[in-house]
């Protein structure tokens, strides 16, 4: 398992709903050698989920309690993002941390906690799924520092350059969530920095994504991450064999504290 790094993966909801507190843990993390921190991006959850934190403030508490550690939303429903907010959220964070941002991005889903059907966005899948495509490309076209000019299905930026750039080159990495045998999230994945497969069952189902999506690639030698949530205990080996470059310790809705500290203590992967 030469070259898997690790990460923990926390629901900020009930215990860890306190950025101070997560970003203690990425401090403690950072010390026990784990290589990221990675958080959920909810407004809501169901029941018996009563206390939910903001991930962005919460990521900006981690930047300023880290000095290595990598960190980001995994993943962030872009569809109910407004693109041009996030483009000034995702640079002045890169800024903040000296280059260790990454970016989840996915469509999002109201099947957990209603966040969408309660607030009024959008429901259809597709039309989501335009929506994230025409943010990542504002969000690239912005993190060049040219003025970005796009006029779009669902986004308009006439003109408006969004500096200081982020730190790292040619942008923040972005990594995809999606099915693995659904092809429209695959190929949206190879367009970009990594793929984080959800209801990930099998690592065959891994090793077929892998392919699919390197066949996708337009220079499929550039560095690319694959990201795979794994429950602590899980034995990762078959899943670097069929090609991930990341663990994330899964933790379930309203976990608690010490659980955390329980994975957290034990260490990263040996590898």
């Amino acid at each position: 398992m030469s070259g898997l790094r690790s990460a923990l993966w926390l629901p900020l909801f009930d215990e860890l709903a306190d950025a101070a507190i997560v970003a203690r843990l990425a401090a403690e993390a950072e010390e026990a050698g784990w290589h990221a921190v990675f958080v959920w991006d909810h407004v809501h959850w169901r029941e018996p989920v009563r206390q939910v934190a903001d991930p962005w403030i919460t990521l900006t508490a981690i930047a300023t309690a880290t000095e290595r550690l990598r960190f980001g939303p995994m993943v962030t429903p872009l569809p109910r993002r407004r693109p041009a907010k996030v483009a000034r959220e995702t640079a002045t964070l890169d800024r903040l941390s000296e280059g260790r941002l990454t970016l989840g991005v996915g469509i999002g889903s109201d099947r957990f906690g209603q966040e969408f059907s309660s607030t009024g966005e959008q429901l259809d899948d597709r039309l989501r799924g335009q929506m994230l495509d025409e943010s990542l490309e504002i969000l690239n076209a912005a993190w060049s520092g040219e003025p970005v000019r796009h006029r779009g299905e669902h986004y308009i930026v006439d003109g408006m350059p969004f500096l200081p750039r982020p730190v790292q080159e040619p942008g923040v990495p972005v990594w995809v969530a999606g099915f693995p045998g659904k092809v429209k999230p695959l190929r949206r994945a190879a367009r970009c920095d990594g793929f984080f497969p959800v209801n990930l069952e099998h690592p065959d189902q891994l090793a077929e994504a892998v392919a699919t999506i390197a066949g996708l690639r337009q220079d499929p030698a550039a560095p690319y991450d694959i990201a795979i949530p794994l429950p602590a205990g899980t034995d990762p080996a078959p899943y670097a064999k069929a090609g991930a470059t990341w663990w994330l310790a899964e933790f379930s809705p309203g976990t608690s504290l010490d659980e955390v500290r329980g994975v957290l203590r034990e260490g990263p992967i040996q590898g």
